[in-house]
Parts: C-alpha cells; structure tokens; sequence
C-alpha cells in the first residue's frame, strides 16, 4: 500500500513539474505566430524595418517552441529557415519577398501542431 502511494505521489508530481514546459511552449508558439503575422502586414505595406524587427521576434520564440518538442521539430525547422529568409530580404529592403517568406513560415509553425 505504501508503494502505491508513493508512486501515485511521484505521477502527480511530475505532472506538476511539466505542466509548465507545456504553458511555455504554447506561449512561444502563438508569440512566434503573433510577430509573424506583424511581420507580414508591414511587409506588405513596404515597411521593412518593422517587419525585420517582428520577423526577428518570430524567429526568437520559433527557435524556443522548436525545443519544446521534438515531433514539432521539422516544421519549426523549416519555419525558422523562412523567418530568416525574411529577415534578410527585410535588410535588403525587399518587404514583400519577406512577407512571403513570413506566410510559408506562419504554414510550418500550424503544421507543427503546437
């Protein structure tokens, strides 16, 4: 009866301890999808300073929530490599070619199924 308890103990407690890894992967994930659809509207208004700054907030949060789980990975992977891609055409000052880059981004971020 004893071990019962103790193990029913070590369950509710490492359910305790990981239930914030998943609140802050979630928190990643829509944060990434948040500065990415930032990123795509001042992208299409031509404002590529602004949308470097969301994309590189996109990436930051995209890179955290692509840690979080592994069966995630490749999307978040390829979203990241689309995020940069759009940064780098935002330093260039092409705004549009980085919102594209943002939306196939925002595609891999919702295939990751965070």
């Amino acid at each position: 009866m004893k071990s019962i308890s103790i193990l029913f103990a070590m369950v509710a407690l490492s359910f305790l301890l990981s239930s914030p890894v998943y609140a802050s992967d979630a928190g990643h994930t829509s944060e990434a999808m948040e500065h990415a659809g930032q990123a795509i509207a001042h992208g299409e208004d031509g404002h590529a300073d602004v949308m470097k700054k969301h994309a590189e907030e996109s990436l930051h949060h995209a890179k955290a929530a692509e840690k979080s789980h592994a069966e995630a990975h490749k999307h978040m992977t390829e979203s990241i490599k689309h995020i940069e891609e759009a940064i780098k055409h935002a330093g260039m000052g092409h705004a549009k070619e980085g919102a594209k880059h943002m939306k196939e981004a925002v595609k891999h971020i919702r295939q990751s199924g965070h």
